[in-house]
């Protein structure tokens, strides 16, 4: 590896942006991808469907081989709402590979006894997203049911290229959210990207089981390709 070209992929990590090596098998040739933007390389959808699944490999293309090394951001999981669904979804979010930070002002919620080994903020959650500046590898889920704590950070949520926006409630709550977002002057197409009532259609009923069925959606949003 060019050393130009490991200085580019360290200022891309530390920004947190993902990037895809290329290099000739044959030639040695070497170039950046940028999955997550707009281009014409040639390589951009073998980049992307390699960022996606995280997986570096081999491809050919136009008969040569080619060797993609993946240099994604890390995975993260933003949760508002220190509720009981976090719990067992902070959990299970840590054991996957995600960095799990919990925000919730209410202190008494977002203690580190119910949330151990993870980040818990105490700010406002439009003020914590600010601090964490969520990019396209973070995931952002709004448990609390309350449109004080909720619709700040899916407001903030909708600006972003996160990846995942998943919001707790029954479809008359998310009616009423996609109303009260409406009225705040974002589209049918920005509010199409929440999820919402979160989760798969498991039929989940106790804390962990809707727990898994929101981190099976996450997943879902993850590794598929978008339709």
């Amino acid at each position: 590896m060019k050393d130009a070209t490991l200085q580019q992929i360290l200022a891309d990590q530390a920004a947190k942006r993902a990037v895809v090596l290329a290099t000739d098998l044959a030639s040695g040739d070497e170039r950046l991808v940028y999955p997550h933007e707009a281009g014409n390389d040639p390589l951009l959808g073998e980049a992307q469907a390699a960022a996606r699944l995280d997986k570096s490999g081999v491809v050919e293309h136009d008969g040569a081989k080619v060797f993609l090394n993946v240099y994604n951001p890390p995975l993260r999981l933003i949760i508002v709402g220190a509720v009981h669904i976090a719990q067992p979804l902070a959990r299970m979010a840590a054991m996957t590979g995600y960095d799990v930070t919990v925000v919730d002002p209410r202190a008494a919620f977002a203690s580190e006894e119910r949330f151990p080994g993870v980040t818990v903020m105490t700010e406002w959650p439009d003020d914590a997203m600010a601090t964490l500046a969520p990019d396209a590898r973070t995931a952002i889920v709004t448990l609390t049911h309350d449109p004080k704590l909720d619709d700040p950070a899916l407001e903030v949520a909708l600006r972003l290229p996160v990846f995942y926006i998943g919001a707790l409630g029954s479809k008359k709550t998310h009616n009423a959210r996609l109303y009260r977002l409406g009225k705040a002057g974002f589209s049918d197409a920005d509010m199409a990207r929440i999820c919402g009532p979160v989760g798969l259609a498991i039929g989940a009923k106790s804390p962990a089981e809707i727990a898994v069925a929101v981190l099976a959606q996450i997943t879902e949003r993850l590794r598929q390709p978008p339709v």
